[in-house]
């Protein structure tokens, strides 16, 4: 876990903006038409809580798919990146922590929009409460092949040897990839075992919220003096959680 932490708390204004966190949009997932509702539901879900926000969490897995060559990135979603940038330049703060579909995150959020990429999970002292924000991925005492592969994946050597192929190609493998394990992990139950378990454990050490994605499905527990949350998805829930210094809520979207 990225052992950085980052105390939020702007004396500068008599109220708090809320503190936003969404997860699990895998934009790039279906169909076309699909995917352009669903892209166009997270950008008026961006502006509508631009006002509201001093900082916003991306909880991994915004994109399906995502791998950046040196001048290279995958085509499509226009529309949401011009948001994520208007987002910024508004004076909102972004973090994307990377997701298991998209952890190949290298410079063009950083440089192009100004949001912090974080590959690994990170511990954040928010409105003087702390943080422990995890994507999920690997957490379940069963995923042994998944946290072998994701050594793999993260490899530099392997990532430099992956870039040496053609885009159109990657693009199709990663793919045939993520509908494959899908369908492995869309079989396993989350909530009440690994998951929930690994948040206690952190509530216990000190941490005052877990939040986590990964799952998609949305869910609220109170343990451990403290409180986990899995944000759900935007391919169905349409759910995320806002923090106002006070109180930690979980919501949908209904725009």
């Amino acid at each position: 876990m990225k052992k950085t932490k980052r105390s939020l708390t702007p004396a500068s204004r008599s109220k708090k903006k809320d503190i936003i966190f969404f997860s699990d949009a895998h934009l790039g997932l279906g169909e076309p038409e699909e995917d352009r509702a669903r892209e166009a539901t997270i950008i008026r879900f961006l502006r509508t809580v631009a006002s509201k926000a001093e900082h916003v969490f991306i909880v991994g897995d915004l994109f399906d798919y995502w791998f950046e060559y040196k001048t290279v990135i995958p085509k499509g979603h226009v529309r949401l990146l011009g948001a994520l940038a208007e987002l910024r330049d508004s004076g909102v703060g972004i973090t994307y922590i990377a997701g298991n579909h998209d952890f190949w995150l290298r410079s063009f959020f950083p440089q192009e929009l100004g949001i912090e990429v974080c590959l690994d999970p990170i511990d954040r002292l928010l409105y003087g409460k702390r943080f422990l924000i995890h994507h999920g991925d690997g957490l379940l005492k069963n995923d042994t092949g998944y946290r072998i592969l994701k050594r793999v994946l993260r490899n530099k050597v392997n990532i430099f040897l992956f870039s040496l192929v053609h885009p159109d190609l990657t693009s199709w493998l990663a793919r045939w990839s993520s509908r494959t394990s899908r369908a492995h992990t869309g079989k396993k139950v989350y909530e009440g075992n690994d998951m929930v378990d690994f948040a206690g454990r952190k509530l216990a050490s000190g941490f005052d919220f877990v939040i986590m994605g990964h799952n998609h499905q949305s869910h609220t527990s109170k343990m451990n003096g403290g409180t986990y949350i899995n944000l759900g998805d935007w391919i169905d829930e349409r759910t995320y959680a806002t923090f106002n210094g006070k109180s930690i809520r979980l919501r949908a979207f209904k725009g």
